[in-house]
């Protein structure tokens, strides 16, 4: 991989499907010809961070990009025995089966998973160890996706307590670090795959309202009248990581923020790999016009954010 346009230090951000659009932003940076040569994610950032130190960020988008509405809701293994919780087993069978079971010291760049030690109440970093348990640990969302247990503690989603960890991303002393944000300012995009949910299998409209519930056209994307459960206590949790994204980038700011829209997509929308992961290309060729422009020291895309 040539380095001939500089080393890049690459912070992804947590965001759900939103996520998608990292791969689109990894490869962006490629094409431009610069080297990433250190990863720090959280939650979906950890996924696809890993997956790409791992050399496997094409079969992973591959498998991505094939999934359709039923297959993200068969991924969805609901334990009635533990309080409704996704467990997320078969999610990580398929990961383990494109990436295999490497450990993070084996990777060939630097890679951080951030996630939030509960008990503790305190930020961990798996920079050691099981990638496949430190993704995991990283992205076990509150009120929706079971605690990790490993090592006798008990993690969940980084993203409750640094949702753009900016941090790990210092030490490898890249040229430039780079911070991809999932939860920018909305921009009121059009979902271009919107659906009716009043037609299909009679077992899919029973669960749609575990997703959200059906909305009439005129209805906005961010109304608390077509809000389903799982759209409610996501709308919380983004409250809660934009302001603390606000609050890491005022402290750490990057030399360049690719801020994608709240709105580019439900947190829940994995069907939408495709469009989403060009969307984050598209983004992030833009920014990187701006990284190499002369003009300022500091950039952000979109400009004012």
């Amino acid at each position: 991989m040539s380095s001939k346009k500089g080393t890049i230090a690459l912070v992804l951000g947590s965001g759900a499907a939103r996520g998608h659009t990292h791969i689109g932003v990894i490869q962006a940076f490629e094409d431009r010809g610069y080297e990433i040569i250190s990863i720090s994610g959280c939650s979906i950032g950890a996924i696809v961070g890993g997956v790409y130190a791992a050399g496997k960020l094409s079969e992973y988008r591959e498998w991505a990009e094939s999934l359709d509405r039923i297959n993200v809701l068969r991924l969805l293994d609901m334990s009635l025995l533990k309080g409704g919780y996704v467990k997320g087993d078969r999610f990580f069978e398929k990961i383990q089966e494109i990436i295999a079971t490497p450990t993070i010291e084996s990777l060939p760049i630097d890679y951080t998973s951030v996630a939030v030690d509960l008990l503790n109440q305190k930020e961990f970093w798996f920079q050691r160890g099981d990638l496949i348990s430190a993704m995991r640990a990283s992205s076990a969302i509150p009120s929706l996706v079971s605690p990790v247990e490993f090592n006798g503690r008990m993690y969940v989603d980084g993203g409750v307590l640094n949702p753009l960890p900016i941090i790990p991303s210092v030490p490898a002393g890249a040229d430039y670090i780079v911070a991809v944000d999932l939860n920018g300012p909305a921009e009121v995009l059009l979902d271009k795959t919107a659906e009716q949910d009043s037609t299909g299998p009679a077992w899919w409209l029973s669960t749609k309202d575990f997703f959200a519930k059906g909305k009439e056209p005129d209805k906005a994307k961010y109304s608390p009248e077509s809000w389903g459960r799982l759209q409610t206590i996501n709308m919380m949790f983004e409250t809660m990581q934009e302001s603390l994204t606000q609050y890491k980038l005022a402290g750490y700011p990057p030399d360049l923020l690719i801020s994608i829209p709240k709105d580019v997509s439900g947190f829940y929308e994995f069907w939408r790999a495709k469009e989403l992961i060009e969307f984050g290309y598209d983004v992030a060729l833009k920014a990187i016009d701006g990284l190499e422009s002369p003009i300022s020291s500091y950039h952000s895309f979109p400009k004012g954010y």
